[in-house]
């Protein structure tokens, strides 16, 4: 048999409004318990959602985490690749610059030899 639970008033209230139990229908104190069990139970099921919904919140605030770190790497192996290319870009960039001033050069000094021909030749003629 469950145990019962006697409710006794705090003793500030007046006699007449003061419930005793042992006074109750057996029927009546039957169904309290009933009451009080399905209640019990029922408080008992929404605990073991609660519980559950918890746990499943940890496993996904876990795989959030492991996405996380696992999208953090990427970045920096991103932003590592990323440095090499802006210094190997700016070595080719570098090497064509150089490569331009030694033909420009080179075209300057044949526009000179060009016209340095053609000026002999008309001095010739």
């Amino acid at each position: 048999m469950a145990p019962s639970i006697a409710v006794v008033p705090p003793p500030s209230q007046p006699h007449h409004f003061q419930h005793h139990h042992h006074h109750q229908n057996p029927i009546m104190k039957g169904s309290e318990e009933a009451l009080l069990r399905r209640r019990n139970e029922e408080l008992e099921r929404e605990l073991r959602k609660s519980l559950e919904r918890e746990e499943k919140m940890k496993q996904e605030l876990q795989r959030t985490t492991q996405r996380l770190i696992a999208v953090e790497d990427a970045e920096e192996r991103l932003c590592s690749q990323l440095g090499e290319l802006e210094a190997e870009a700016l070595d080719h960039a570098r090497l064509y610059e150089a490569q331009i001033r030694s033909l420009t050069e080179q075209l300057s000094h044949a526009q000179k030899l060009l016209q340095s021909s053609t000026h002999s030749l008309k001095l010739s003629f």
